[in-house]
């Protein structure tokens, strides 16, 4: 799992947006590692996503986030589910390499 920051230009955010970086280079280099075995490896970029771990941040980022989101509601675990199930079922067998961003519309691309 990857995250939407990496196309957002936030302050103080050097570290953890290499670090997301690092995850989509990795998924696209075991993508082409991992084909001939018949193994498919894409990444899923969710937008701020309600856990117990964000809970524990800064409580601003829940009023923030949902504003710049095209969908105005903070993102559950739930909004999650879909996407993961269809990139892990047969119906996905030939996506691989690929950034999925689901993120009620942060990115826009």
């Amino acid at each position: 799992m990857t995250s939407n920051s990496i196309n957002l230009v936030i302050p103080g955010f050097a570290h953890y947006i290499a670090s997301k970086m690092a995850v989509i280079g990795l998924t696209r280099a075991l993508a082409t590692e991992l084909a001939d075995a018949g193994i498919t490896v894409n990444a899923v970029g969710p937008s701020l996503t309600r856990t117990a771990t964000t809970e524990a941040g800064p409580a601003a980022f829940f009023d923030i986030v949902p504003q710049l989101q095209a969908i105005k509601r903070v993102q559950v675990p739930d909004d999650l589910t879909g996407t993961i199930s269809f990139l892990a079922s047969d119906d996905a067998a030939f996506i691989t390499g690929q950034t999925f961003w689901v993120d009620g519309g942060l990115v826009r691309s």
